[in-house]
């Protein structure tokens, strides 16, 4: 099947430049790779923490690789997403043919904008039109306290939160990808939320049974969480408020990690300026693509 899906290519010095899905052996050189830039690769380093291994998972999730001479030069997390790890744009052409050969759909490609915009060139070519890109999405970090002060209302999600918790999830990814996430059914999306809540990286504000404002630490290892799923309360927006909400976020996600990081949209205005007023700073650049 490996060699049908991904066989061994020409190299560009003739050594034997490669790529295939990744196995436990692997795991030590995946992990070495993605340290290369934990902020940026905290998504697949957080994969590593919680499987152990490279090897494919139980959900049907695999990793591509590409190597010259038996080393691992860059990779590609392949499930409902890709997302590259160090891939250089130019070795995109074997991944992406790889990931094309398998016949499975993806959701998105998201990642360091430069390898993202080279597999989706390649996928474009293989007849897998977006349905948008966001070529330019600024990824930003923040280590320490933040620049002002802290919300006290957020706390630690509870599961006796879900309720209230799921619809807002719901519309937070309503309104950033354009369709409900309950296309199909409710209960992966569910499962999703319930399973964040039960780690400890939801974070809620509900007041009077609304919730006012809400996030979720996406990805987490020991050296920097990924904030997702921020939302403010459309109500209640336009307040100045989603700035005291995020230093918050800060607080409670150094109980994590030192350093916190989210990605966004750079032509989301005012929610970088309110980053900007935590003392979020750009530490790299972003893109996705949405299918």
């Amino acid at each position: 099947m490996l060699s049908k899906a991904a066989p061994w290519l020409a190299s560009r010095n003739g050594t034997g430049l490669g790529v295939r899905v990744l196995g436990s052996a692997d795991t030590p050189a995946l992990r070495a790779l993605a340290q290369e830039d934990p902020v940026a690769n905290v998504f697949i380093l957080a994969q590593l923490d919680s499987t152990g291994t490279a090897a494919p998972t139980s959900a049907g999730a695999s990793i591509f690789g590409v190597f010259d001479d038996g080393n691992l030069l860059g990779a590609c997390w392949a499930g409902a997403n890709l997302v590259p790890i160090q891939l250089d744009p130019a070795l995109a052409r074997h991944v992406a043919t790889a990931a094309h050969q398998t016949g499975r759909r993806y959701a998105s490609i998201f990642g360091s904008a430069e390898s993202v915009l080279a597999l989706y060139s390649v996928f474009e070519q293989l007849g897998h039109p977006a349905h948008e890109v966001r070529s330019c999405q600024p990824l930003l970090a923040i280590s320490g306290s933040p620049a002002i002060g802290a919300n006290p209302a957020l706390s630690v999600a509870t599961m006796d939160d879900f309720d209230r918790l799921l619809p807002a999830c719901a519309a937070m990814f309503e309104e950033e990808v354009g369709y409900s996430p309950f296309l199909g059914g409710q209960e992966f999306y569910s499962r999703r939320v319930a399973g964040l809540i039960r780690q400890g990286h939801s974070l809620v504000h509900i007041e009077d049974g609304t919730v006012v404002f809400k996030a979720e630490l996406g990805a987490v290892t020991r050296n920097a969480t990924q904030v997702q799923g921020v939302w403010m309360n459309p109500g209640l927006r336009g307040h100045g408020r989603s700035a005291g909400y995020m230093a918050a976020v800060v607080n409670l996600s150094r109980t994590f990690a030192p350093v916190t990081s989210l990605y966004v949209n750079d032509y989301n205005a005012k929610a970088r300026a309110a980053y900007e007023r935590v003392g979020f700073e750009q530490v790299g650049t972003f893109a996705t693509v949405l299918f």
